[in-house]
């Protein structure tokens, strides 16, 4: 019978497709949560006087690697169930703030992809990813390196 939900594998992710994710609002509750769950207790995050008085950025700011990780949530969802095999690597960039109340959807554009020379079965497949604010601004870039399975690899 076939299983809905598998990942995109090797051979479906050619140099240069592009794709995006569906989008996910950010709550105070996730900031909270987050912040709690790994000890990122800085006052950026936890101190509201704080942000009022003394911080350049006003607001109820998350993160960066809040935003960084739902990213990976919403693109594990989408690509990677059964078929993504390790994150190897990545280069990451804050271009602007995230905000309880801001909804964030990735844009992904491969940007390199090659047969493991290691691995049989395998890929290497990097990937330009932008988290993007509801209003299109540009909040997080970052280029992961994967390993992904092959069509038709059997499961070690």
């Amino acid at each position: 019978m076939e299983m809905l939900g598998i990942g995109l594998h090797f051979e479906d992710l050619p140099l240069g497709r592009r794709f995006r994710t569906v989008a996910r609002t950010i709550t105070e509750t996730d900031i909270v949560n987050f912040c709690t769950c790994t000890g990122m207790t800085e006052v950026l995050f936890t101190d509201l006087e704080f942000l009022r008085t003394e911080s350049d950025i006003k607001g109820r700011v998350a993160p960066g690697a809040l935003a960084y990780t739902f990213a990976e949530g919403l693109l594990v969802h989408a690509t990677m169930q059964h078929t993504g095999y390790a994150f190897l690597e990545m280069d990451l960039k804050v271009h602007n703030p995230v905000f309880a109340g801001d909804t964030l959807h990735v844009e992904c554009e491969v940007i390199e992809s090659r047969l493991s020379r290691s691995r049989p079965g395998r890929g290497l497949v990097r990937t330009r990813n932008q988290i993007i604010k509801q209003d299109g601004t540009l909040a997080i870039t970052y280029t992961p390196m994967r390993m992904i399975k092959c069509r038709g690899t059997p499961a070690p």
